[in-house]
């Protein structure tokens, strides 16, 4: 299988895919992708905390992804339709996996670096609502839930409770891309 990524970097996280394509690669290492709960689980890791550590310890975001240190939420401020353009100029990118502490199962970049792709379909009630185990989302949708922020974010929007929505299809950039989960028997 062809590596997509914009960021072409063996150590880097594969990106530009679509929910599919994500899907597909997780059905080929005999996986699949998580649930959203499945996803929030993993990455809070026991922890209730909006983050499990420092921002700058634990994630690749906009404001230390780039060649210099930048503060986003001052750019973004400022004038957001620079914002774009000043991190690409400014070397912006996804970074290498593994570089920034795990969180306390041991698990890396579970905040920033990419979105990942998760299984369900985006409802923004869904969870007003929804059971208390193993919720599985929505049964259909017209967008799919991605998590975790990615390089370009603002840091506000690091945060494990943080869920955001994109088309499965169409909407394919450099900022998406997917973690597999697998089911084991006890």
């Amino acid at each position: 299988m062809i590596n997509p990524s914009y960021f072409q970097d063996d150590q880097a996280p594969v990106e530009t895919v679509t929910w599919d394509q994500a899907k597909y690669y997780c059905s080929l290492v005999q996986g699949r992708l998580p649930t959203e709960a499945e996803w929030e689980y993993a990455a809070r890791a026991g922890s209730k905390e909006a983050r499990y550590g420092p921002i700058d310890a634990i994630a690749w975001y906009a404001d230390n992804s780039g060649n210099t240190r930048i503060n986003s939420e001052m750019l973004w401020k400022r004038d957001p339709s620079h914002y774009f353009p000043t991190l690409k100029a400014n070397g912006n990118r996804t970074r290498p996996v593994g570089q920034k502490k795990p969180n306390a199962w041991g698990l890396y970049d579970m905040l920033g670096n990419i979105y990942e792709w998760v299984a369900d379909w985006y409802d923004s009630d869904y969870y007003k609502d929804s059971p208390l185990k193993n919720p599985k989302g929505p049964l259909s949708g017209q967008s799919r839930v991605i998590r975790g922020g990615s390089w370009f974010d603002l840091a506000r929007n690091l945060r494990l409770s943080h869920r955001y929505r994109n088309d499965p299809i169409y909407n394919v950039n450099y900022f998406h891309g997917f973690r597999c989960a697998r089911d084991v028997s006890p």
